[in-house]
């Protein structure tokens, strides 16, 4: 094989040029941008390697250049533009540059070596993207280290970790074929790659755009569900899984529980120690639940624990266990200049219904509701249960 020169003005070098311009243009909203500290980092299939092969260092310094300000127009255009979008601009024209320069000279230097061979070839393909993407990360952690956003050697090992070989073994792929398509003058070939790409692209955007969707929808349906304070689900959450448990037939446990005078702990101390005896209660709640049970935090103080897959005296073995583990387990929270720590105790009330048939879950609820009001008037700290028919 033998290239072109540093700069070679032909026809073909014209046409290789507003080819790979015409893609890079339709390709750019394809790019996925990541932010790192004050700086986003856009990641995309880099043709540059194939395209200084043949339109030589200067032809590339002009593609960028091109490329870049197209960039830097369409993003004004869009109001998206980075507050230092201009210098940017002229690092991105810089770097890439410098990239496919190293990668022309090494590839001219190591080329005769190959003597045509398939291995030999796709070897230094994968090589020189290698060194191409060593002299990217390089470029950007220096800029990063003077911004102040990469401070230490772990900061550097996460950077360089976040590298795809999956990505460097793409953009080795496509250049290696680009490189061949366009040395045997098979235009059809390098507009077929080019489409191929793109359709792979914007299929792999469209998918992870779902999923950055469903994600989305998931973390904000979480925080819609979640109790801030303690962390377990809340009212909301029960009202929509209500009509889902109806449809079920199993037995199960219903366990209304409060905290016993929790007014008088927020009257002796304050509402910060009595934030910290609920979360104190959630977690006791919660360490003596299972995959299936579930946890609700029903207001204030109180919470309802839906037990389900057990007998009536497993559930009311859990329910004394968590009662003596809250009397026996003083919480410790920061009181002032002090560390208080406060006792409390709570009480239960807990239904059981081995038929769901014969009563509703609402009604459920409101038993158990009744059974811890009557532990209450029992003197508390205990817990009072009833079996359904």
């Amino acid at each position: 094989m033998s290239y072109p020169s540093f700069f070679p003005v032909t026809p073909f070098m014209a046409k290789v040029l507003g080819t790979y311009w015409l893609f890079s243009f339709l390709y750019y909203h394809l790019r996925i941008s990541s932010k790192k500290g004050s700086t986003s980092i856009e990641y995309g299939i880099n043709y540059n390697v194939s395209l200084v092969m043949f339109a030589g260092p200067f032809g590339l310094m002009l593609f960028e250049t091109v490329f870049r300000a197209f960039v830097y127009g369409y993003k004004k255009l869009t109001k998206t533009e980075e507050p230092m979008e201009g210098a940017h601009a002229f690092y991105n024209v810089g770097s890439f540059s410098l990239q496919g320069i190293a990668a022309y000279y090494l590839f001219q230097a190591l080329i005769p070596y190959a003597k045509g061979e398939f291995v030999s070839y796709w070897l230094l393909m994968i090589g020189i993207i290698v060194v191409t993407a060593v002299l990217s990360d390089l470029f950007l952690i220096i800029v990063f280290t003077c911004l102040g956003d990469i401070k230490t050697l772990k900061d550097v090992y996460s950077f360089v970790k976040s590298r795809s070989l999956l990505d460097l073994a793409k953009t080795a792929l496509s250049n290696g074929l680009l490189i061949l398509f366009l040395y045997e003058n098979n235009w059809t070939a390098v507009f077929g790659l080019f489409l191929l790409n793109y359709l792979v692209s914007q299929s792999y955007l469209i998918k992870a755009q779902s999923v950055k969707d469903r994600d989305e929808r998931d973390k904000y349906e979480q925080m819609a569900y979640t109790d801030f304070l303690t962390g377990v689900q809340n009212r909301a959450y029960l009202d929509a899984k209500l009509k889902e448990w109806k449809e079920s037939d199993e037995p199960f446990g219903i366990i209304v529980t409060d905290i016993d005078k929790f007014k008088s702990i927020n009257d002796s101390y304050n509402h910060h120690v009595g934030d910290r005896v609920i979360q104190h209660f959630a977690m006791t709640l919660k360490q003596h639940l299972r995959s299936g049970d579930v946890l609700i935090r029903s207001g204030g103080e109180e919470f309802l624990i839906f037990l389900r897959q057990r007998s009536h005296e497993q559930c009311l073995a859990i329910a004394e266990e968590i009662r003596a583990e809250a009397e026996r387990t003083p919480v410790k929270a920061e009181y002032g200049d002090r560390t208080a720590e406060v006792r409390y105790t709570a009480s239960f009330g807990l239904y059981y219904s081995p038929n769901r048939d014969a009563v509703s879950l609402e009604k459920s609820c409101v038993m158990a509701d009744q059974l811890l009001l009557q532990a209450k008037q029992e003197g508390r700290n205990r817990v009072v249960a009833s079996e359904g028919v």
